[in-house]
């Protein structure tokens, strides 16, 4: 679709041959003391429009736009202040999203308890997604800087991120308790090369969680990566502040929502912060999230050849008309 507010000209000066329909229209009254149609007139100032080579912004769907899914599956998403249940609740609206995801958009999975797994590789297929959703086993651990990890290798397999070596080092360090391991991650993560970066722009991350990250690479460290990037990552915030009583390994405890780190995230890679604190408010989120991931290119094109002839059009149709009514054609 066009941008109309991007329209200008190559050739402004054409344009006062505008001035030249008015005096027709003027000597045309004058001549058979009637005026002039209306029609005519648009089309006449439509073809002098066309002369001055006008161009604009053309919006199209890009073909390559990806974006991953990650979903947080720890222990505490089997709380119920979300009915069901806080990932019964992502996982219906995960799947609502897939089914009214445009055609060319791929899509990927990721799942994140004390590790993540690539659950489906970005595919356009809505089958593969859905089969893929229909089991999220939950576990102990919370590796959410792991899950954009995975999923920046998955959606840059030509970034040389080595993930596995980056969560050994993490590992090693005593995960992200360690005070200087931003530092050692940083030293050794490689630029993003222009490539790399221009193909992020095409792609987005999608986290939904609780907030509640213990393990793995630091959370904050792998959004900046995600940046270098240029990868969005879009976060929702899954849960209430009151939270609920849920039971691990014969423990309870209280699970709150603790978005501080995913709104940090999403400001880091320039993408957005969702929170869902109802099952209706999760599937809210998921409708505003599927304008905000509509992938489109850009592209400055002279559109004379379209004026030009929707003017011709609005001409013949005036002088048909006029045909018809009067028995001549002007």
């Amino acid at each position: 679709m066009p941008d109309l507010s991007s329209l200008q000209f190559l050739w402004p000066f054409m344009l006062y041959a505008c001035v030249g329909v008015p005096l027709f229209a003027g000597h045309y009254a004058y001549q058979t003391k009637q005026v002039p149609p209306l029609v005519l007139c648009l089309g006449l100032l439509m073809l002098c429009a066309a002369m001055a080579r006008p161009q604009t912004v053309l919006m199209s769907p890009l073909r390559e736009a990806t974006v991953m899914l990650v979903i947080d599956t720890s222990g505490s998403m089997r709380a119920k202040d979300l009915k069901p249940s806080r990932i019964e609740a992502a996982q219906q609206a995960a799947q609502q999203f897939i089914q009214d995801k445009p055609s060319r958009l791929r899509v990927g999975l990721v799942t994140v308890a004390g590790t993540a797994a690539l659950a489906q590789a970005p595919t356009e297929e809505r089958d593969a997604l859905l089969k893929a959703l229909d089991y999220l086993p939950l576990q102990y651990g919370s590796a959410l800087g792991t899950g954009l990890l995975v999923s920046l290798e998955a959606l840059l397999p030509g970034a040389d991120i080595d993930a596995q070596k980056i969560i050994n080092e993490a590992s090693e360090m005593g995960g992200k308790k360690a005070n200087d391991m931003g530092k050692s991650l940083d030293d050794k993560a490689k630029p993003a090369t222009e490539a790399s970066a221009s193909r992020g722009k095409n792609m987005a991350i999608v986290l939904m969680s609780d907030g509640q990250s213990n393990m793995g690479p630091e959370l904050l460290k792998m959004a900046e990566l995600a940046a270098k990037h240029e990868v969005k990552v879009y976060t929702v915030g899954i849960g209430t502040k009151e939270g609920d009583v849920v039971h691990i390994q014969g423990r309870s405890m209280r699970v709150k929502l603790e978005d501080e780190a995913l709104q940090k995230v999403s400001a880091l890679t320039q993408g957005e912060y969702f929170r869902a604190d109802s099952t209706e408010g999760l599937k809210n989120v998921y409708d505003q999230l599927g304008y905000k991931l509509r992938f489109e290119k850009r592209a400055m094109t002279e559109i004379s050849a379209q004026i030009a002839l929707l003017g011709m059009l609005l001409i013949l149709i005036s002088l048909v008309r006029n045909f018809a009514r009067m028995g001549k054609i002007i």
